[in-house]
């Protein structure tokens, strides 16, 4: 294999550990609350008073990880196997049930309460909450057309604003305002403080709800401006031309 080449699968796999590392980070840091309460004790009256119980610690899986070997349990759901080891293919709770003796089914179950996260590629939908010379910042409220229960904050770079005008200034106050809806592409899982990086360099994204400064939501007239059918001023925008499946009634 040429030198090239390798830099570049090694570039790869890092890239893709790194990915993998911020995923379990958040799981983790979702579900550690629930970690601490399932390995303190609990407790119970009887007769003789009250008695300490230690509570089996809760076992949390990602995906790729061996769990045991097929000698000792039974594949079930959330595993596959390879070379005699069960392996989780998700990431979740470990779980073994076993019935007449019969060896354990080893599953691993994704929680219900954990949300879907961002990833590289996905359509999402925010919210603009600040703007300045370098950058918009946003909060992520959808991704695809499913909710979040709680929002990621989401970076959109003068740069990453459109496909057609990347040696030009780019102005954001020209394509963003406070308060407006944006279709975005996730680019990047971002900076140490969790900020998703998005794009709207595409024809399909960029802002598809606006209000004007009379608090009437706007109309788009151009790829780059809306006005308001109130008061009839126009503002910039950087327009989405709205795929159906993005469009709710």
């Amino acid at each position: 294999m040429q030198p090239g080449k390798w830099s570049l699968r090694l570039l790869e796999a890092l890239t893709e550990i790194t990915y993998r590392a911020h995923q379990l980070a958040r799981f983790l840091l979702r579900n550690c609350t629930r970690i601490l309460a399932n390995e303190r004790s609990a407790s119970f009256s009887s007769g003789f008073g009250t008695v300490a119980v230690m509570a089996p610690p809760v076992r949390y899986c990602i995906p790729g990880e061996r769990l045991c070997n097929l000698e000792e349990g039974s594949p079930g759901s959330g595993t596959y196997t390879r070379h005699g080891y069960i392996f989780s293919s998700l990431a979740g709770c470990l779980t073994k049930t076993s019935e007449n003796g019969a060896l354990p089914v080893i599953s691993v179950m994704r929680e219900t309460e954990s949300q879907l996260l961002p990833d590289v590629g996905a359509i999402v939908t925010c919210k603009v909450s600040s703007i300045n010379s370098r950058f918009a910042k946003v909060h992520i409220l959808y991704v695809g057309s499913t909710p979040l229960k709680n929002s990621f904050r989401g970076t959109i770079r003068k740069e990453d604003v459109r496909a057609t005008e990347k040696d030009k200034v780019v102005e954001i106050y020209k394509s963003f305002r406070p308060g407006d809806i944006v279709l975005a592409k996730v680019i990047s899982l971002g900076d140490a403080q969790s900020n998703y990086l998005l794009t709207t360099a595409e024809n399909e994204l960029g802002v598809v709800v606006a209000h004007s400064e009379s608090g009437v939501q706007m109309v788009p007239i151009s790829w780059c401006e809306m006005q308001c059918p109130k008061t009839h001023t126009k503002e910039f925008r950087k327009v989405a031309r709205v795929q159906p499946e993005f469009l709710q009634t």
